[in-house]
């Protein structure tokens, strides 16, 4: 697929993020676009794209074939564990803390 097809299949949020942020700073995680949550911003430090940690399980389960132990696995040492420079994305993890309380 040439480059020009490869972004027009990305989501709109992709166009946002190099547009605002730049695409040298941020860096995407290949293969999950549609796990994207937004951008993530820290005093005096790059923005991120943040990503949302079940939607990247659940993407490994449906396209790779994991189970949901071998998807967790891979995510937490091959996605979440790898650091690859200051833009290096965040993972978002949802809690529901409210059923702590």
């Amino acid at each position: 697929m040439d480059e020009r097809k490869k972004e027009k299949a990305r989501p709109r949020i992709v166009d946002f993020i190099h547009d605002n942020i730049g695409e040298d700073e941020a860096m995407l995680a290949d293969g999950f676009d549609e796990a994207i949550l937004g951008i993530g911003h820290r005093c005096g430090q790059p923005s991120l794209i943040v990503y949302d940690k079940d939607k990247v399980i659940d993407i490994l389960m449906k396209r790779d074939g994991m189970s949901p132990e071998e998807a967790f696995e891979f995510y937490s040492f091959n996605i979440e564990g790898a650091w690859v420079g200051e833009g290096t994305p965040m993972w978002l993890e949802r809690d529901n803390y409210e059923s702590t309380l």
